[in-house]
């Protein structure tokens, strides 16, 4: 199959918003914002093997490689517009494109954003990377450098997950034995599946200062700490955690290290002022609090003690998928 038959079989979708006022076709996409907004501009790169195991189906790799951009857009707090796919394929499987297009597709539809362009290229091993762009109120993009002493800090949903489904898919002899099937498969789609929180991101524009977790809480809320020049506080015993997490921790309790620093839960990690009234639609759970207390950086649980330094996910470090 020739690029250009590929690109019109697979990847020529009609707008889903009016922001778009060319997605293809061209030599390059035509967005157009509304006035008062700013736009805000995302891209990852996925590269099997690393980013994903490589026996993730299709759809959720179309799935989580166009999640993961837009849960930098919630962490800006902006509302999607369009993205651009870049792909590398070892092969031209019209089943496999099938399907990753298909899930590609339900992706973008349900978020309200356009695939506006984009390339093919023959690759020994598959990659994508996408591009992805939103707008947001002219300043009220929620920042990691807006966090002040005195801000309570808060999550969505529940941490750890995405790192325990790695095992599952990778080291299943790992897993504890008496973790039901069906938690399994819960975790499994935690890391093939992530939610980008774009609601609660748009909500707290202009109110709040935070990132997405991407590289595991502690790594993350480390950056949002050296951004913002305080220490934290927080209280281990109030990080969210899902039922099958809870399960898999009654008999590996030492696992809770891993799901900490592992990375890929794509929630939302948010400093919000302390008169700041908190709509149950956020889906937030209070973990904790900044100050100015220790060195920069620093995070602490309650009883003082200093939490050890977790390495998070790092892209040129040694471990992949």
């Amino acid at each position: 199959m020739q690029e250009f038959d590929l690109i019109h079989r697979y990847f020529d979708w009609a707008p889903v918003n009016s922001e778009v006022v060319l997605a293809g076709g061209d030599d390059a996409a035509i967005l157009a914002p509304p006035p008062g907004r700013q736009v805000v501009i995302a891209t990852d790169m996925l590269i099997a093997g690393r980013h994903f195991p490589e026996s993730t189906a299709p759809d959720a790799i179309a799935h989580k490689a166009l999640a993961v951009n837009l849960s930098d857009l919630a962490a800006m707090g902006a509302t999607p517009l369009g993205f651009t796919l870049s792909l590398g394929l070892p092969e031209t499987d019209e089943a496999w494109l099938e399907r990753f297009s298909g899930g590609l597709r339900a992706a973008a539809d349900r978020w309200g954003c356009n695939l506006v362009g984009g390339d093919t290229v023959r690759s020994p091993q598959l990659t994508l990377s996408i591009t992805a762009f939103g707008s947001v109120a002219s300043g009220t993009a929620i920042r990691r450098d807006g966090a002040r002493a005195g801000d309570r800090l808060a999550v969505t949903g529940t941490v750890g997950d995405a790192a325990l489904g790695l095992i599952v898919a990778l080291q299943p002899d790992q897993v504890p034995a008496e973790l039901p099937e069906a938690d399994r498969a819960y975790l499994l789609d935690r890391l093939d599946r992530p939610e980008p929180r774009l609601a609660t991101g748009q909500a707290l524009c202009g109110q709040a200062a935070g990132l997405d977790i991407s590289d595991g809480l502690l790594q993350d809320l480390g950056h949002m700490l050296g951004a913002s020049g305080l220490s934290a506080e927080i209280d281990l015993d109030a990080i969210p955690l899902s039922s099958a997490a809870r399960h898999w921790l009654d008999t590996q309790p030492a696992a809770i290290d891993q799901m900490l620093g592992g990375g890929d839960d794509y929630e939302l990690l948010l400093a919000l002022p302390p008169g700041l009234a908190l709509d149950p639609a956020w889906g937030l759970t209070m973990i904790g609090r900044l100050d100015d207390a220790g060195p920069v950086g620093a995070i602490r649980e309650r009883t003082g003690r200093p939490l050890p330094g977790q390495r998070g996910y790092d892209h040129f470090g040694e471990e992949g998928a």
